[in-house]
Order: C-alpha cells, then sequence, then structure tokens
C-alpha cells in the first residue's frame, strides 16, 4: 500500500472546508478516486463518478465507503472549493517523496496555458508554471498565475517552495530578471536563462561580446531526423570585456551563443537559421555541457505540456467554477507522474491510462499498491 499510504499521508493534512454534519463522503477518499479516476482516463466529474461506479468493488478494496460513490457533484463542489495553494504545496511535498534529484539535473521551468478553462467566466484563461525534472521525468511543481500578473511573479513564488540544490534551473526569455537569477542563487541552484530584447542592455552586450570577443570555446553538433538536418554550434565565454564584473546578475560566469541552421531534404523549404543567447551562473567551460542543457529544457514542452494536452485533453479542459482547473491541473499532474514512472509497459501514456481503467493489476502497478 506504499503509494497510497504516501497520497494518503500527505493530502490527508488537507483541510475539510465542509461543515462537518453534511459529511456523506471524507475528503481522503474523495480526492483518492479523483487521483485513481484520472489516472485511469477520467477528464471531467461525470467520467470520475462513472469510474468510481464501475470500480466500486475494487475501490472498496482499500477505501472506506459508507455512503457509496459520490456523485458527480460532489467531486465538482469539492475539488472547486479545495484551496489551491494547500492542494499545490501537498502535491510538492508527496513529490518529494518519490524523486532524489541527480547533481546538476536539468530543472525547466516554464508556464502553460489552460485555453478552455477560463476564471469566473472571463475572458482570460487560466495559465499555470511548473517545473520539470528532466532525469526524474517528474513534475516537482506548479503555481497559477495571478489574472493581473504574469509569470515574472509566479516564477519565484514557485522557486520558493521547491527542493532545487545542485541543480540547473532553465527558464525562457521571460524569467531572466535579475531577481529570479539571484532566487536561484539563493536555493544553492545554478541557472541558464535565455536572453531576448526584453533586456536589451544584456543582449546588446552579449551580442558585443561575441562580435570581438576572442576567449570563447565552441562545440557542434549535428542531428537527422524525419528528412530534416540540424546543425547547432555552440558558443561559450566566461572572459567578459563588454559586461561589467561587478553587474547586477548574481553569480552570472558565462554567456552561451546558439546558432542553429536547418537544413530540409527532399523539400523545397528554404534553410531555417537562428541564434539563441543565454546567461549562466555555471563555473563549466565546456560548451558541450550547455548545448546538453539547453536542448534538456524543452522536454518541459515534449514531456510535460504537449502530454498533458494530448493523453490528458487539458488545453480542452472547460472547467471553470472556482479553483476547479487549478486543482484539476494538479490531479492531472500526479497521475502523469505515476504513470510516466511505471516502466513495464512501452506504450504512451494515454494507452496507459486506458490500460489502467480496464486492468485493475497494472494499476496496481501504477498505484505501487503490493509487490507485482
Amino acid at each position: 500500500m506504499e503509494t497510497t499510504n504516501k497520497l494518503k499521508t500527505v493530502f490527508g493534512q488537507l483541510p475539510d472546508f465542509r461543515r462537518s454534519h453534511k459529511q456523506l463522503y471524507d475528503l481522503e477518499s474523495i480526492l483518492l478516486i479523483g487521483i485513481i479516476s484520472v489516472i485511469c482516463g477520467a477528464d471531467s466529474w461525470n467520467e470520475m463518478e462513472n469510474y468510481a461506479r464501475s470500480k466500486e468493488e475494487f475501490l472498496r478494496t482499500f477505501l472506506d465507503l459508507p455512503n457509496g460513490i459520490p456523485s458527480h457533484d460532489t467531486f465538482n463542489r469539492v475539488f472547486s472549493n479545495i484551496d489551491s495553494a494547500q492542494f499545490e504545496s501537498c502535491f510538492i511535498q508527496w513529490v518529494n517523496t518519490l524523486l532524489e534529484l541527480q547533481p546538476q539535473e536539468v530543472v525547466a521551468i516554464d508556464g502553460k496555458t489552460i485555453r478552455g478553462a477560463k476564471a469566473n467566466g472571463k475572458k482570460s484563461p487560466v495559465h499555470m508554471v511548473s517545473a520539470w525534472a528532466n532525469e526524474n521525468n517528474l513534475v516537482l511543481g506548479q503555481v497559477k498565475v495571478s489574472e493581473k500578473s504574469n509569470e515574472i511573479t509566479a516564477i519565484p513564488k514557485l522557486l520558493e517552495v521547491l527542493s532545487i540544490k545542485d541543480t540547473i534551473v532553465t527558464i525562457d526569455a521571460m524569467g531572466c530578471q535579475t531577481e529570479i537569477a539571484s532566487a536561484i542563487i539563493e536555493k544553492d541552484a545554478d541557472y541558464i536563462l535565455a536572453v531576448k530584447e526584453n533586456q536589451a542592455q544584456l543582449h546588446q552586450n552579449i551580442e558585443d561580446e561575441f562580435r570581438f570577443g576572442k576567449s570563447l570555446s565552441t562545440h557542434q553538433s549535428l542531428e537527422l531526423d524525419h528528412g530534416r538536418i540540424e546543425t547547432r554550434t555552440c558558443s561559450v565565454i566566461t572572459d567578459f570585456k563588454f559586461i561589467e564584473t561587478n553587474n547586477k546578475w548574481k553569480n552570472l560566469t558565462a554567456i552561451i551563443k546558439i546558432e542553429s541552421t536547418r537544413e530540409f531534404k527532399n523539400s523545397e523549404k528554404p534553410t531555417e537559421q537562428a541564434t539563441r543567447y543565454y546567461i549562466s551562473s555555471l563555473a563549466s567551460r565546456d560548451p558541450e555541457d550547455f548545448q546538453k542543457a539547453v536542448r534538456s529544457h524543452w522536454a518541459i514542452e515534449n514531456k510535460l505540456h504537449w502530454t498533458l494536452d494530448v493523453a490528458f485533453s487539458e488545453d480542452a479542459s472547460r472547467k471553470r467554477i472556482g479553483n476547479a482547473a487549478q486543482n484539476f491541473s494538479i490531479l492531472n499532474k500526479i497521475a502523469l507522474n505515476l504513470l510516466k514512472n511505471e516502466k513495464s509497459s512501452k506504450i504512451g501514456v494515454k494507452s496507459r491510462r486506458l490500460k489502467a481503467g480496464w486492468d485493475n493489476h497494472y494499476l496496481i502497478k501504477v498505484l505501487n499498491l503490493m509487490k507485482v
């Protein structure tokens, strides 16, 4: 019962907002049924109820259900009213029981919009910022972006609650802020931050360093994929001439330029070229290391955001009441963490959800209820 015991222990800390005399179902059972039904393919409150009713006998083997299965209205009401900040805190605490971050592991931070879930009937959709541990293949945590704010204010809140010591935090240009760089260093981690025109002076100084600087090291990689040839050249400078040594970027030790050329075989598409710049606090002088770390950042798009949309239909979610969208996003991420780290089936996450719904023995493997 290891996984469910961990889930019960951690998520059992959530305070119950309901009046005690009106409770037909304990909060712990509602939470666990919610998590298990999402693992098994439920994407709505109705599907959550339908799954639980079809698997009631199985659920009763480890849950106390004196009043049967909650209705879809009960699931909706409970998950819409659970305090999201507390739910996210429990999620992060639970993830910390699962993972062991490796030294220099890349932790990618990026935002994702749940386009169908517009808060309070307004036009603006819900936007989440998440952290992804690349080697562990786990979502570490998430924070909702305030409607009147953006990722710049959400990222420090996420960094504050994460345990990221000795890792490399990668963020796109939106997160290239002095306060964010300092927050990462204060967590005993290193950073690689993309630089664009939103940091105009820094961007210009980096361009000047690579235009006139001579002390640089380079590494080139070649990738062949589906009729496409991509060449990437990574150049690194650690001896600055145009960036002051007392600059405002904490522990800045390296600037990186990655030039990519993409050619298409047997196609009339023109050759694509791009140049991207980054700053880093890493002491490493090896451009190959920087090249790998920058490439690893995009795992958050491919392994997290894309999977949430394709395997969990998250972008089509229309949950708009209270905290429903934010809390269902946590359920999706709990399910994703468990499904991605079940290694016995060499199938995609969407197929794993179906298999878990059909096969209780496979679901037990995912939940690690017993040794199988």
